[in-house]
């Protein structure tokens, strides 16, 4: 019965057969394993409920790491030719180092390529985290050349997008001026008509009354 976790034989708790040199040369003497008899039958039944409980909350610890792993998304860029095939390969090495960018110290063994990429495309590659626990990490091979022009199409995008929000802004100020000029301009006909009519209003009655007057007296020094 293993005690330990390893690789390509099993889990804590798992029996397994192992050639007999195997067993007691090398597992037993590392303490990584127990030799199972009929007389520690419940020997090896209690230590096996111990190894499990302690192998559930191992799988636990992993399955964070499996999570973020599986959200991981790297991208090449490789010079190409005809039917998307790529001068040089993304290999076993190239995705570890991207992986290490991110913060994720993966062995190389436990990512699992068979042959290095060598076509432009996009791709999903298991990584072994623990046992038979995998993740998945999406791998995208592009063109070189494609991720700048990509930059430059949004940048062009954006610089229009800029251009159309000042235009906008510049419209809406000079139809802003334009109502302020045209109400100045209808406050100041309202005051001119104001001063006309003023202007055109009758005399007072006592102003009527001298006029008058000075009419009748003109009238009587002619005759």
């Amino acid at each position: 019965m293993l005690k330990e976790n390893i690789e390509n034989l099993g889990k804590r708790g798992d029996i397994v057969e192992v050639a007999a040199g195997y067993g007691r040369n090398y597992l037993i003497p590392r303490k990584l394993a127990l030799e199972v008899v009929p007389s520690s039958s419940k020997m090896i039944e209690l230590e096996q409920k111990v190894l499990r409980k302690k192998l559930e909350k191992e799988v636990e610890s992993y399955q964070g790491l499996i999570d973020k792993l599986n959200q991981v998304s790297l991208t090449f860029e490789r010079k190409a030719g005809d039917k998307d095939v790529i001068f040089g390969s993304v290999s076993i090495a190239d995705i570890k180092e991207g992986l290490d960018k991110l913060g994720f110290d993966i062995e190389k063994k436990r990512i699992v390529l068979d042959e290095p990429i060598k076509r432009l495309g996009n791709y999903t590659i298991p990584i072994k985290v623990f046992h038979d626990q995998r993740a998945e990490v999406k791998v995208e091979v592009k063109k070189e050349g494609e991720a700048e022009a990509g930059e430059e199409k949004e940048v062009v995008g954006e610089e229009k997008m800029e251009r159309a929000s000042q235009i906008e802004e510049e419209k809406a100020k000079k139809e802003e001026e334009a109502a302020v000029q045209e109400e100045a301009e209808e406050e100041q006909a309202e005051k001119e008509a104001q001063e006309d009519d003023s202007k055109a209003a009758p005399l007072p009655e006592e102003e009527q009354k001298e006029t008058g007057q000075g009419e009748t007296e003109e009238v009587e020094k002619k005759e």
